[in-house]
Formats: structure tokens, sequence, C-alpha cells
């Protein structure tokens, strides 16, 4: 017979199981989730909301069901990370149908359905011109594509539309290589061209060096960082600076000279366009250690100091650093986790957890509430980010692999 100090025990031990079970069905915060969950578990609820099915085209359902080169350039790179192949093989394919140019390996920045009710490029709205940052995003992830899946035409494909980012969208002043923003800067007829600092991928521009020998893609990699730098420093259009990057400027293509840009769509904010800068610039940082991407994310100490004095990121401020639109945004946080994780851990952990992770719910698998085709993309981005599962794939090929 079991000793009766061994049955309390038991029946103890019974109750205490049953209570943590019963807690734990009606708490949902005590469910034990990975970050590997997570992306996987988002990545799959993006395709059903975002991707149709039997095309592969992303949709934006916020704005009139349009398909961007930006959308399928985040669509491909997300599938390269988490090894979808099937994924990207589709997005790839439909964008090469559907948005690539005749003349040059780029591609047309804006699809949907014309007046007429026919669907194709949107040339009323411009939507024939290239983005150059989409153009480098899809050649970077056909090399994280060739690297993965060991297949030389997504090689190929990129060695084309990296050759053409360069010919068509890099304009050279006083000596030293540009990124525009689109393909029709370089030879317009007029005194700047337009520039958007967010589409600068410094990290890219390291691994095109070794993929295309003929253009001096370390140059415009430098030289990103300057106009960065700089346009962080300068007032612009503000009687001072927050040392925020801003969406737009314009560079004189005879000096040099920046300014503001604020005509109609444009702004010098830190806001929409700008919040990808410290993901893009954090990117060069983890994988090259590079120091002018370190130094860049030292100067971006406004948003710890925001997030120490009001434990919130605003989702647009001026470029004097005063807020213009006080709600927060996902997408937001999502960006500014690249100078987080960097230069500080301790808050990368609270937002992690309070503005960015908080978002998930496990018991639907998926976004709490549902989240706009960016901010899906910005948020999951972030969330990557700060669990360190955005490997340069590169990285696991010889450079003789990308020689001709």
């Amino acid at each position: 017979m079991m000793p009766k100090f061994i049955g309390y025990v038991f029946i103890g031990v019974s109750f205490v199981l049953l209570f943590v079970a019963i807690y734990g069905y009606m708490q949902p915060n005590v469910l034990v989730f990975s970050p590997l969950q997570v992306l996987s578990a988002t990545w799959y609820g993006y395709k059903k909301a975002y991707v149709e099915p039997d095309t592969f085209r992303t949709v934006d359902r916020q704005r009139a069901d349009v398909t961007t080169s930006e959308g399928q350039s985040y669509t491909m790179l997300r599938a390269v990370w988490q090894a979808d192949q099937t994924t990207f093989d589709g997005a790839w394919q439909w964008t090469e149908k559907n948005l690539a140019h005749e003349d040059d390996h780029l591609f047309s920045w804006l699809w949907g359905k014309r007046e007429d009710g026919t669907y194709g490029v949107l040339t009323d709205e411009s939507g024939q011109n290239a983005a150059s940052d989409a153009d480098t995003d899809i050649a970077l992830a056909l090399l994280f594509a060739y690297a993965r899946w060991q297949d030389p035409a997504y090689l190929a494909d990129a060695r084309l539309i990296i050759s053409d980012i360069w010919e068509r969208e890099v304009i050279t002043i006083q000596g030293k290589p540009y990124l525009a923003a689109n393909d029709i800067e370089k030879n317009a007829v007029k005194r700047s061209v337009i520039v958007n600092p967010s589409y600068f991928n410094p990290a890219a521009y390291h691994i095109f060096a070794e993929v295309d020998i003929e253009h001096p893609w370390e140059e415009l990699r430098a030289q990103s960082y300057a106009v960065l730098e700089e346009s962080m420093a300068v007032p612009l259009d503000a009687a001072s600076t927050a040392h925020l990057p801003p969406d737009w400027i314009v560079v004189d293509k005879r000096s040099g000279d920046m300014a503001a840009l604020t005509s109609e769509g444009h702004d010098t904010h830190y806001g929409f366009d700008a919040l990808r800068i410290p993901f893009r610039v954090a990117l060069d940082a983890e994988w090259f250690r590079n120091p002018d991407a370190l130094r860049v994310l030292d100067k971006l100490a406004f948003l710890s100091a925001k997030w120490q004095e009001e434990g919130r990121l605003a989702s647009m401020y001026a470029h004097d650093g005063s807020v213009l639109t006080a709600e927060e945004s996902p997408a937001m946080y999502g960006g500014a986790m690249g100078y987080f994780v960097t230069n500080d851990p301790e808050a990368a952990v609270s937002i992690y957890n309070k503005k960015l992770v908080s978002l998930y719910d496990p018991h639907i698998a998926t976004w709490a509430m549902p989240l706009s085709y960016y901010a899906d993309n910005w948020t999951w981005f972030g969330i990557a980010l700060y669990n360190r599962q955005l490997p340069n794939l590169a990285a696991e090929l010889p450079a003789t692999a990308f020689s001709k």
C-alpha cells in the first residue's frame, strides 16, 4: 500500500498540473512559439493574403489591387530566405513576363487595371519607369536563389539586371556614382537627378562587385554612404536637422549639390520610404561589418532618444525631428530594428517583444490583426533581422562561383 504522504503529494502535483493546463488554455500569452514559427506562419499568411496562387502576382490590396516591382522583389526575397522555391519561381516568372522592359533588363514599377478594363503596365501613371530599389532587390534575390538552388539560370538573369542597373540607373557626377530613383533621370534634360536614399542597398553592391567586375560597385557603395550622411547632416527644407535621412532629395548633375525635393508625392520626412534605411544599412553592418554602415547607424541616435523618452516611435517625423504623424506603424518598427539590433540591443529586445512579435497570434498562426501589404513585409523583415534569420546566402558560394 502506498504511504499516505506519497498519496497526498501525488494528488497535490496532479492539481498543480491541472491548474497549469487550465491556466495555459485561458491565457493566450503563455503559449510558447519560436521565431522560426512566426516567420514561417506569417510568410504563409502573407502568401494567402497578397500573392495570387495561380499567377504568383503580389497584390497590394490597399491600393486598388495594383502590383509593383517592389512587391515582386519583396516576395522573391522572402521566398528565397524561406527556401520556398515554388513561390520564388512563380513570382520571378510573372515578373519577367509582365514587368520586364523590352529594351533592357529592368522592370516597370506599376501594373494593374487600366481605365479601359484591361490589365497591364499603368503607363498613365508612368508605370513603365523602373524603380532602382526593386531592380536591385530582384537581382539580389536571384543571386541568393543561385546560391540556394544551384540553377545557373538565376545567375545569368541576375548578371543582366545588375549590368543594366549601372548603365541606366547610376549617374556619374563630379566623378562619383549616384543611384538615381529610376531609369529616366540619367538621360532627362534637367539640371538635377531625383534620389531616394532608401533605395540604396550597399550590401547588395558589395555582392554585385563580385558578379559584375566591369563596373565599380564598391565606389557606388561608398558614395551611397556619403550621400546618406550628407542628407542627414544638412537641414534641407527645415530650420535644423535631427540627423534623420529623408524620403527624397535631388542632386545637381553638375555640382553634386544636394537639395530638398518637395514636389507632389515627395518630401524630406523620415517616413514611409526612409524607414527602410536602417534595415538596409544594418545588413551591410551584419554581413560585412562595413565601417561606413556602422558610422551611419551611430548617427541615428534620435531613434534611441525617442524610444527612451516616450516608449514609442511615431510613424512619420519631419527632417528636424518634429512629429508629423503620431500614430505608430509596424513598418516603422520593422525598419528601425536595423538600428536597434546594432546600436541599442536592450531597446531592441523591448521593441521586438512589445511592437513586433506581439502582433503575432499563435492561436491563429498569423497576425492578430491584418497588416497592410507594406506593413506585413517590413514587420516580417524586422522580426527576421532581430532573430538573425536573414543570412547572406551568397556567402555560401566561393568567390570563383561568380566569375565568368
